[in-house]
């Protein structure tokens, strides 16, 4: 099932990861496996929040999920941050990648300028 999904949504079957230049995903061995894997990276421009799912819709949405709760451990801390990003709803994503597009036509459009 998952396979005629993955078709459907993505015919060519292409892997395109947008990475922010963490160490872990620019490491030798895991830039191997990825392009072994045919992975395409699509490398984040560095200091560029504005350009970053995370940093404009993915922290701002978990904080605000999160505000007020106390953990005892940094494990329930990552249960709960794990559990607020899944329960997040489909159209909330969906909105999320439009508006990163949108940002990144902007970015190009300004030139690489900051807005």
């Amino acid at each position: 099932m998952r396979t005629i999904i993955a078709t459907k949504i993505n015919p060519e079957r292409r892997i395109i990861l947008h990475q922010d230049n963490a160490s872990s995903l620019t490491a030798q061995k895991t830039r191997q496996y990825l392009t072994e894997e045919n992975v395409e990276l699509l490398d984040h421009p560095p200091y560029s929040p504005d350009l970053s799912p995370n940093d404009f819709f993915t922290f701002p949405k978990i904080k605000n999920r999160l505000r007020g709760q106390r953990f005892q451990s940094p494990e329930e801390t990552g249960v709960a941050f794990k559990n607020a990003v899944l329960d997040l709803p489909a159209n909330e994503w969906n909105k999320c990648f439009e508006n990163w597009f949108e940002r990144l036509q902007m970015c190009i459009n300004l030139r690489g300028e900051y807005f």
